[in-house]
């Protein structure tokens, strides 16, 4: 299909679906809405069915020089420390499913995608504010007045997408009666951290805490995530909270745990919402990607990695098929397999936060068979399945 294309949004997946349109010969202007780039949350994991398509693209080098690769995935109590499951994930992970499991800082991998784009192809300050049909496909006007032509329209502009409402009159944000805390911890504050460069979950009564190394190691990034307050009201998702509200769910904690927490400088809490799935995800040459179309939870910290794979999808069918055909086949092979992996992290939000007892003695036995969740979400090949689903 030779398509000029207009991506909104200059995120992970955005960028990552101008880099996989220019590589097979297509066209595409990515317009974001802020002035300038910069990062939103602290760090990204970055599983192989994400890296696949970024090291397809060309970025393993910069991807290798500025991630962290963690040593081990592990399933610790939340109080002892005992480790109840782990997996490898350095050099074995990879040779299991084709590519690497990195750790890396938000801006770090937006800085990388945003400079294989280029400055040419990626206009800042451009808030969306209509599209309507024309003679060249659509016409998209912006805040500042300017305006664009494109036969195709991604909306790749998160879970607050503008895009949406062109497709769909529905909010599909649906709190999940859980908050999360988030920071950037030195190792050396945490002394009784053990296992610092591995990827953690700690799991306990009403809460659960992930963490894992990110850049040369010296750093984790971790969330922490508590079963409050069972309403969100606030009108915004991120509100402050003092370091006191931060640390009491975890006093009784593992000292590591306590360490980590008590030395955040970031006293927020962050709502976490999922995304109730919607009916259709495009309209007219109008299509979405990403947290426009899936915002799902960190459980299985696939947020970036379903983005990832939508953009390596809808690049290949857009390169193979007419534009109608190119977005039904996407919505085709994207929607059965994002819903699956939204629905997984529902269930793993409730299961990490069990107290101790039969029902998690019952989930640390089930923790055993960790290896085939890591097959069906890790080992997905995004580009090979858009290619083969095209072969009639």
């Amino acid at each position: 299909m030779a398509a000029t294309v207009a991506i909104i949004g200059g995120g992970i997946g955005g960028l990552t679906l101008a880099l996989g349109l220019r590589r097979r010969g297509l066209d595409a202007v990515v317009y974001e809405r802020a002035a300038e780039l910069h990062e939103v949350g602290a760090a990204v994991a970055l599983s192989a069915n994400g890296t696949r398509v970024l090291h397809d693209l060309g970025l393993s080098g910069e991807l290798v020089e500025r991630s962290a690769v963690p040593t081990e995935l592990i399933y610790r109590h939340w109080g002892g420390g005992r480790r109840i499951a782990a997996y490898e994930v350095g050099q074995g992970y990879s040779a299991r499913f084709g590519a690497p499991y990195y750790g890396v800082h938000r801006a770090d991998l937006q800085q990388i995608l945003a400079s294989a784009c280029g400055s040419e192809r990626l206009l800042l300050g451009k808030q969306l504010v209509d599209v309507s049909p024309s003679a060249r496909g659509h016409r998209l006007r912006f805040a500042d007045g300017t305006d664009a032509h494109a036969d195709v329209v991604v909306g790749a502009d998160g879970v607050h997408s503008t895009v949406r409402r062109w497709i769909s009159d529905v909010d599909p944000a649906v709190y999940s009666g859980t908050s999360g805390f988030r920071g950037l911890i030195a190792v050396d504050a945490m002394p009784s951290l053990p296992d610092p460069g591995a990827i953690q979950f700690w799991m306990g009564p009403g809460a659960h805490v992930l963490h894992y190394p990110i850049g040369d190691g010296s750093v984790v990034n971790f969330l922490a995530v508590v079963h409050e307050p069972s309403e969100w009201a606030a009108q915004h998702w991120v509100r402050e909270v003092s370091p006191e509200a931060l640390e009491a769910p975890f006093r009784a904690w593992h000292p590591g745990v306590r360490e980590m927490v008590g030395a955040t400088t970031v006293h927020r809490r962050w709502a976490l919402f999922g995304q109730a799935p919607l009916n259709r995800w495009h309209r007219d040459g109008i299509v979405l990607l990403g947290d426009a179309a899936h915002a799902m939870l960190p459980h299985h910290g696939q947020g970036a990695n379903q983005t990832i794979e939508d953009a390596a999808t809808l690049a290949e069918c857009l390169h193979r098929d007419s534009r109608d055909d190119a977005l039904a086949r996407y919505e085709r092979l994207r929607k059965p397999r994002t819903r699956a992996v939204q629905r997984s992290s529902w269930v793993a939000s409730d299961l990490l936060h069990v107290p101790d007892g039969p029902a998690a003695n019952e989930r640390d036995q089930a923790l055993a068979n960790i290896p085939a969740t890591l097959r069906w979400i890790h080992g997905h090949d995004a580009e090979a399945t858009a290619r083969a689903s095209g072969r009639y």
